[in-house]
């Protein structure tokens, strides 16, 4: 299959968004009713990449071409030259509005849980973390920060690309309001959805990461295989998905559909069992329980650490206590 090209995914967005809030984007700016999410010109779609109509001077959306195989998607600013702006010029213009991203980002972190924050500077990444605020040293002369997620290009998904940018237009109402648009009170428009098949997280071993945290990521992938494997055989490849997308943005790491319900993993490689539960405790219970979200039947913490009796201890006085159906699982690899 042959991949599109920028404008072709542009004009496929521009057509789907009418059905989605972020369709409403050129509205919001104060423009007529209509005008597409991306305008075909020589100034804001170029050959590699793409961003919203009036978006150079902005918090933008943008899609465009990582390495020769993958899609990005997401939000950005673009602090490089362009032909009305010096680079010194949108620095200037653009650091208050990196100021209201990061104030956003650090009250609403959910946001943007399952994506990524990364920079550029002409081409070459020299930055590339979790979701968080933007650090200062990256608002500078040249650079492109970018927050989002990659798919592959010849394999995209548009309603994923498009519920995204629906879930970012809160950012940016509030960072183009001046702060005076605050996010909405009810819970974010993104639900729960059972998707079955194995996909891995798009984790990067690029740079400005440790070893161990390379290895960590890789092992990561590597046991979620393994137990999507392993219950796909017991309960059927239509019934176990990975990376299914929960309330606020969250993205769950293994789930299993069951009729009375669903069972949800997540995995962890914490040298112990301790400190396996400690790091999945919080995630499984927004998963299950945040306004919003889907409820499970069982909540599971995954590692190939054998539990011990503390550990055993530990869960059972928690369910007993609580009611929380929370159990412990060891992937055996």
């Amino acid at each position: 299959m042959n991949a599109p090209t920028i404008r072709q995914v542009a004009d496929k967005l521009n057509e789907m968004a009418k059905a989605h809030p972020i369709g409403t984007l050129q509205e919001i700016r104060g423009h007529r009713p209509g005008n597409d999410l991306f305008r075909v010109n020589a100034r804001t779609t170029r050959e590699s990449w793409a961003c919203h109509w009036g978006g150079r001077t902005e918090l933008q959306f943008n899609i465009g071409l990582h390495g020769p195989s993958q899609l990005r998607h997401g939000v950005a600013f673009s602090f490089e030259p362009s032909r009305s702006f010096s680079a010194a010029e949108l620095v200037t213009m653009l650091r208050p509005k990196v100021d209201l991203f990061n104030k956003f980002i650090g009250r609403h972190a959910e946001i943007c849980a399952d994506m990524r924050l990364w920079a550029d500077r002409k081409g070459a990444i020299v930055h590339d973390e979790g979701p968080g605020p933007i650090p200062s040293q990256l608002v500078a002369e040249n650079l492109f920060v970018f927050l989002g997620k990659l798919q592959p290009i010849n394999r995209i998904d548009y309603e994923l690309i498009l519920k995204d940018f629906d879930r970012l237009l809160q950012l940016y109402k509030y960072v183009q309001s001046d702060g005076k648009n605050g996010p909405a009170s009810a819970p974010l428009e993104t639900h729960f959805a059972f998707r079955p098949g194995c996909r891995t997280k798009k984790r990067s071993a690029i740079v400005r990461q440790s070893r161990g945290q390379i290895e960590r990521d890789l092992r990561h992938n590597d046991l979620q295989k393994v137990l999507y494997r392993r219950l796909a055989r017991r309960f059927g490849k239509g019934n176990v998905g990975t990376e299914n997308q929960g309330a606020n943005g969250t993205s769950i790491d293994l789930v299993v559909r069951q009729r009375r319900g669903f069972w949800f993993y997540e995995i962890k490689t914490a040298q112990s069992p301790r400190a396996c539960i400690r790091e999945a405790l919080g995630q499984l219970l927004e998963y299950a329980f945040w306004p919003g979200a889907q409820e499970a039947a069982r909540l599971i913490v995954a590692s190939e650490r054998p539990i011990d009796k503390e550990g055993s201890d530990y869960l059972r006085c928690l369910k007993q206590r609580f009611s929380l159906p929370l159990e412990y699982e060891q992937i055996r690899v």
